[in-house]
């Protein structure tokens, strides 16, 4: 095994950057730690085949940096870090491979936590879990939250209610129109939430798997055959639960959405989109922010995991969603920046109090 650390990364304001690789199982991992100033950096591991090491460094810079303005706001007591496994899950991912990986956790002693993302699952946590005290997202059986996605999905929920008060004037989607690309681990959960709250729900997945799961247990969601289809149709709201960028350049101005409001991560291609959708008009509620619901079930485990207790926290989404959008208008500003303001306040009132030695 073997292992690089770089800290002080001042280019990205990361406290510290670890790269991990350990030749016999196949293991290459970069874990970014953005920020501990509220607590250890908590953040998901992504399993994914990435065209470059760059790629993969620059992924989880920028998913790490989210993570602790998500944690931040989620009024955790938690930093900000993430993890990437640079490879195909599907030939690579082995029981060697993760248990690697958990010793690396390991060697952070507590300054990481990590947890499930794209490409890994509950039952790897388990194994990766054999090896480091610093997992969450672990099974039931071994005293975990179990899958994440169910409280991620209804985070996102109470954030697009909270947006459509704040368009409409009335928190329901009964009556809207709500177009979800990705019926994936967070997609799936949506759509049953807003059918059971009155919306017509159209959708897009690659996955024949996932659109025949769509056909089977919802058949009134209206399948399309690509984003670009979902995306130009009559939708009220717009949720984009699949990979990140879902919002750039060619896609923001051929949306027909009032509303942006998705479980997706990075929703955002790049600096300057958030102005280009409200030059459209368009509202969008910060990923980082609706999307907390995951991280505050898996968050619960540390102290020990009760589902009624994560899930009123991740209710709270709908009145932080909603203080977004309101400090939005009153200061001028899009919502995207407004919830950056308060997450950058939060750590800096509260992680200021760290600095007070305690013995």
């Amino acid at each position: 095994m073997g292992v690089f650390h770089t800290e002080g990364t001042d280019a990205t304001g990361h406290e510290q950057v670890v790269f991990c690789q350990d030749r016999q199982s196949g293991l290459k991992a970069v874990i970014g730690i953005y920020s501990t100033a509220l607590g250890p950096a908590l953040g998901g591991t992504r399993f994914y085949p990435y065209a470059s090491e760059d790629d993969a460094v620059a992924d989880v810079l920028q998913l790490s940096r989210a993570m602790a303005y998500k944690n931040a706001l989620a009024g955790l007591d938690l930093g900000g870090g993430k993890a990437v496994i640079w490879g195909d899950p599907a030939e690579l991912k082995s029981e060697a491979l993760l248990r690697a990986y958990g010793r690396f956790v390991e060697s952070l002693n507590g300054r990481y936590y990590t947890a499930c993302d794209v490409g890994t699952y509950v039952p790897d946590m388990d194994l990766i879990a054999r090896e480091t005290r610093y997992v969450t997202g672990r099974s039931v059986e071994h005293g975990g939250a179990g899958d994440s996605s169910v409280l991620t999905a209804w985070g996102v929920f109470q954030g697009m209610r909270a947006a459509a008060e704040h368009t409409w004037g009335s928190p329901t989607l009964a009556g809207r129109r709500v177009g979800i690309a990705g019926l994936g681990k967070v997609g799936k959960y949506l759509a049953g939430h807003l059918i059971e709250d009155g919306a017509a729900v159209v959708a897009t997945d690659v996955s024949e798997a996932a659109q025949e799961w769509a056909r089977t247990t919802y058949p009134q969601i209206d399948l399309m055959a690509d984003t670009t289809a979902l995306i130009t149709s009559e939708i009220d709201v717009y949720a984009p639960c699949a990979l990140g960028g879902a919002l750039d350049d060619e896609t923001v101005p051929l949306l027909r959405a009032e509303v942006v409001t998705g479980g997706a991560n990075n929703q955002l291609a790049h600096p300057g989109i958030e102005k280009l959708l409200e030059e459209r008009g368009i509202l969008y509620t910060p990923d980082y922010v609706v999307n907390a619901g995951g991280v505050i079930q898996v968050a619960d485990e540390i102290e020990g995991f009760n589902f009624e207790r994560a899930k009123l926290r991740a209710t709270g989404i709908f009145q932080t969603t909603r203080r977004i959008l309101e400090l939005a208008r009153n200061e001028g500003v899009p919502p995207a920046l407004a919830a950056d303001r308060l997450a950058e306040r939060r750590m800096t009132e509260v992680g200021r109090l760290r600095s007070v030695y305690l013995r």
